[in-house]
């Protein structure tokens, strides 16, 4: 297909910034370049009809880690390190919630329970809570975890939970809407179904083909995360999330976000329903994929935790079923660097966008300048 004269003129010509993905990074890297350069013209490419990774198929968890996460973090990262990604998750849900506000987002703090599924791996993750606590206290001012008795009637576990007081959760495709309509008033540009393939630099623009169109741009910013290794040599790797959701269920009284088998299991209420997730421990090799869809061994074991750990006394039934693609690495912190004169990046989330996505989004777009 030819584009007309005004279709090139207006989408493809004198492009200031570009940036290959419309997800938490992406978005907010656009927002904070309109603001910071108000007269350039910035375009987003986006290869899916709407986010294509993870920004919006994720379980809308407004958190920065459990107990056990953060133990399992301390025996691969030093104890600063630890303090930073803590922070910087911190930091970036406080950005979030800044730029869209609480409402706009449904954003609720219900807090966080980690259950057990041995009183052996209670005490061993408990009996290091003051330790913990003592290490976030400069960033919140406060204990972080305590200890709270089985209340919501979980089978199969440890009668005792750890609690996350600062934990809540958000509505995630309230704040995909949110942050496209932002973009848009702020006349960003954005074109969807269009998947970058190659691009090439020279000395001030970079050239980018597609499958749609081939033109040029004098900055490329790449927030694509967990597909960031189609484009760019940086030890990114995708991780497959499988997620399904019950239909609403009357008088469901769990409310918060759970977390379970350090992290790996992960579920919450909303809408009256509970949207359970995770898995992938079962079958690494198998998830570590850009492939969309569900495999028969996580499914099964997710509903088996759901009829008998989450619900047990409860007749569920699964109404829907999804999957999002994560980047992860070998080390917890995200990439955010100048690769080249005028190439960038902010990928490898770890699956922490909802918490650092708004943040890396800023800092890529910060990089440029």
């Amino acid at each position: 297909m030819n584009y007309s004269y005004w279709e090139l003129k207006e989408w493809f010509t004198n492009i200031d910034f570009t940036i290959v993905g419309s997800g938490i990074v992406g978005l907010n890297c656009a927002i904070t370049l309109k603001k910071n350069h108000p007269k350039a013209k910035i375009l987003i490419l986006e290869k899916g009809m709407l986010p294509q990774g993870a920004s919006t198929k994720n379980a809308g968890f407004a958190c920065f880690g459990s107990i056990s996460e953060i133990i399992d973090d301390l025996n691969s990262h030093t104890e600063e390190e630890v303090f930073h990604l803590v922070q910087k998750r911190w930091e970036g849900l406080q950005l979030l919630r800044k730029n869209l506000g609480d409402t706009a987002i449904d954003f609720q703090q219900n807090k966080g329970f980690e259950l057990f599924d041995s009183a052996s791996f209670f005490e061993e993750c408990i009996s290091k809570k003051n330790e913990i606590n003592q290490l976030l206290q400069p960033i919140f001012n406060d204990n972080v975890f305590s200890i709270s008795e089985n209340k919501f009637g979980f089978a199969k576990i440890h009668e005792q939970y750890a609690v996350n007081k600062f934990e809540g959760q958000i509505d995630t495709g309230k704040m995909a809407a949110q942050l496209l309509l932002k973009a848009q008033k702020l006349g960003i540009k954005i074109l969807n179904s269009i998947t970058l393939e190659a691009h090439q630099e020279s000395s001030n623009k970079v050239y980018l083909k597609t499958n749609r169109s081939d033109f040029y741009t004098k900055k490329l910013l790449i927030a694509t995360n967990g597909f960031s290794r189609e484009l760019i040599p940086e030890k990114v790797q995708p991780a497959r999330a499988q997620v399904l959701i019950t239909k609403p269920i009357k008088n469901l009284y769990i409310k918060g976000t759970f977390h379970l088998d350090k992290g790996y299991y992960y579920f919450r209420n909303i809408d009256n329903r509970i949207l359970f997730g995770g898995g992938r421990n079962l079958d690494f090799e198998t998830e570590n994929t850009t492939e969309f869809g569900q495999t028969e061994i996580i499914q099964n074991q997710l509903e088996k935790i759901l009829k008998e750990t989450i619900l047990p006394n409860t007749t569920v039934e699964i109404e829907h079923r999804w999957s999002g693609i994560m980047g992860v690495g070998n080390q917890k912190k995200a990439i955010v660097k100048q690769l080249s004169n005028n190439v960038f990046c902010g990928v490898r989330l770890g699956g922490m966008g909802v918490a650092i996505g708004s943040l890396i989004g800023k800092e890529l777009a910060e990089l440029v300048d």
